[in-house]
């Protein structure tokens, strides 16, 4: 009997030990607050924005605070207390402004702190020192004026007074990226840029630079915008057109069935044509950061066009507009069957069913620069492979939206369509790119 009360005495004092023993701990735990800063910078700009995390699941968040020290000078960029238990994590995000602070460029000293609600008071600092960088970079352009076409492609090539962490050209909303490259044997910076099939005069065209402070530069581009119109027709949608190509895409697009062949061909010109838009930009999103491509493009061998680019289609049936579309490409017909080869050299990113092209080939050329190949009866290329101007990359036919047995070529810049037959131009590509290198320096 007197064991059983000793025992249970001893657990009870155990107990409370342990009770007492995790009360103290929580209160007087040592751990400190865990803090991140991002991004991980040294650099600060004119106005740096930072996300700043806290956290101390023991005893909880008491005080935080972020400050920048410079010429002795310490000034609060932002803080808190938090006089309940219990808040774990804390995320902020909080601006430097420099010329709010009166920073100069140069040297200081980044602060953030952190505090618990531990009788310790454990504190955890975050101390770094920063280079105060508040100069937008200078950007050069190079070369002469610009003379551009409405759905056509114009190359910029331009300096920065300092490494930029991204540049390119603005159009309208539009970004196109700008790669290294070397003119002369002097680094540059180059962009391709596609111009609207809509564009008109004052469409803005901006160079855009970014240091690794955040500070950003803009210099407006001088053109000259080319006059420049393009087809209209009509194309009446038989009967026998809808029955031939309609039962294909309700077999392979489960939205479809059930519906009519004039529903069927509305879905495939609007939503499937979009999401086919959206595709093949996501496909250009990466490209090789040099060019690919050498001399001049090559042509479909004794092919005719049949339909250019630009051209706008209002689709008839029996007798009244149902639809339209802007056709981005060149259709080129020879025979049946006839040998595909790729336009120039560069990297297979695709080589695959894609939609209204049907069986469909994409080839980077570099620098944001690709062409595709549509309709195709045959593929004979895999996506990685590299392939040389001229090499095979299938056969022409009649998958996806063709009528007819024929080859669809598109032209891309920055997942932009572009006009093929400027690039067929030898004239167009020495005015364009060749003589732009040899003027930048």
């Amino acid at each position: 009997m007197h064991r059983k009360k000793a025992l249970w005495f001893t657990l009870i004092v155990l107990a409370a030990l342990g009770t007492v023993w995790a009360l103290a701990m929580t209160i007087l735990e040592p751990e400190k607050p865990k803090i991140v800063v991002t991004p991980d910078t040294r650099i600060i700009g004119a106005r740096q924005s930072l996300s700043l995390s806290f956290a101390d699941r023991r005893s909880g968040l008491r005080k935080l605070s972020a400050s920048i020290t410079q010429d002795n000078r310490r000034q609060t960029v932002w803080s808190i207390d938090i006089p309940d238990r219990g808040v774990a994590e804390r995320t902020v995000d909080v601006t430097i402004d420099a010329a709010k602070l009166r920073l100069r460029d140069g040297s200081a000293v980044l602060t953030i702190l952190a505090e618990d609600h531990s009788l310790l008071k454990n504190t955890a600092v975050v101390e770094r020192t920063v280079t105060i960088d508040t100069v937008p970079p200078q950007i050069s352009l190079l070369g002469s004026m610009n003379h551009i076409n409405p759905g056509g492609t114009c190359v910029l090539l331009y300096r920065t007074s300092e490494k930029a962490s991204a540049s390119g050209v603005w159009v309208d909303k539009v970004f196109f990226p700008g790669y290294p490259a070397s003119a002369a044997g002097k680094p540059v910076t180059i962009v391709y840029f596609a111009v609207p099939l809509e564009a008109k005069k004052g469409i803005a065209i901006r160079l855009f630079a970014r240091d690794a402070a955040g500070n950003e530069a803009v210099a407006s581009v001088p053109y000259l915008l080319l006059a420049k119109k393009f087809r209209r027709d009509a194309m009446n949608l038989s009967e026998g057109f809808l029955q031939q190509k309609m039962p294909e895409f309700q077999a392979s697009h489960p939205d479809m069935r059930g519906k009519s062949l004039l529903e069927t061909f509305l879905y495939v010109n609007g939503v499937l044509r979009e999401e086919n838009r959206k595709m093949i930009a996501s496909l250009c999103a990466k490209s090789a950061p040099r060019q690919l491509w050498q001399d001049t493009f090559v042509r479909m061998k004794n092919a005719s066009p049949m339909a250019l680019f630009g051209d706008h289609r209002t689709y008839l049936y029996a007798g009244k507009a149902v639809g339209e579309s802007v056709h981005m490409g060149v259709d080129l017909a020879s025979t049946a069957r006839a040998p595909v080869e790729a336009v120039n050299s560069g990297v297979v990113v695709f080589a695959a069913g894609l939609g209204i092209y049907g069986n469909a080939v994409m080839i980077d050329h570099g620098l944001g620069f690709f062409s595709l190949y549509g309709h195709l009866s045959e593929i004979s290329v895999k996506a990685g492979q590299a392939v040389k101007r001229s090499d095979p990359v299938g056969r022409s036919g009649i998958t996806g939206l063709a009528g007819g047995d024929h080859l669809h070529l598109s032209l891309l810049v920055g997942g932009e369509f572009v006009n093929p037959q400027e690039w067929w131009d030898p004239h167009w590509i020495q005015d364009n790119v060749t003589k732009k290198l040899a003027e930048a320096f």
